[in-house]
């Protein structure tokens, strides 16, 4: 049984993976040691679904989520490569939907490179996404490995920010020695 976080002092968490087919959203209540998800899933693209009315369908469920999660702030994977220009154009315009979402409701953005997201998550920069699926599950207290693996993507940029995050705050908070 997974211990409810208390609500005294916790941050909701949007983790976003952007894909030029597939998008994939997690949102995690933490409190910077102990994480729970609330939800999570894919944006899919069909097949015959022309790019703009796709676009569309990632802005009004990214805004259903923030509507209903109301999280403090998005974390997104930032844009490393894509395989042809075409792909990394309609990656891009994902993004900018993304960006979009959250600039509307005012909600700050963080972005991580997939090294800096494995590396937060799973403790090496080169892990196999099985391994960041398999974090994630453990980190979250899930009784299954997230899939697709773009929710589970999703969810651990979440658990990448409130790590990160939390080793800032030790930081500021005098915790950790500067050398």
């Amino acid at each position: 049984m997974q211990q409810e976080i208390p609500l005294n002092f916790v941050v909701i968490i949007l983790g976003v993976d952007p894909g030029s087919r597939v998008t994939g959203y997690g949102v995690v209540r933490t409190d910077g040691g102990r994480h729970e998800c609330l939800t999570y899933g894919c944006i899919r693209r069909a097949r015959v679904q022309d790019l703009p009315h796709s676009l569309r369908n990632i802005y009004d469920t990214l805004n259903s989520v923030l509507a209903e999660y109301r999280p403090d702030v998005i974390a997104v994977e930032s844009l490393f490569h894509a395989a042809n220009a075409k792909s990394a154009l309609v990656l891009g315009h994902a993004r900018g939907i993304i960006l979009l979402c959250a600039a509307t409701h005012d909600i700050p953005l963080h972005e991580y490179s997939p090294l800096e997201i494995k590396k937060a998550v799973v403790g090496y920069g080169r892990a196999e996404k099985a391994q960041l699926q398999q974090m994630a599950k453990l980190l979250l207290g899930l009784k299954q490995i997230p899939e697709p693996h773009d929710a589970a993507d999703a969810l651990a940029i979440a658990v990448c920010h409130a790590h990160c995050q939390e080793f800032q705050n030790r930081i500021s908070r005098g915790k950790i020695p500067y050398r």
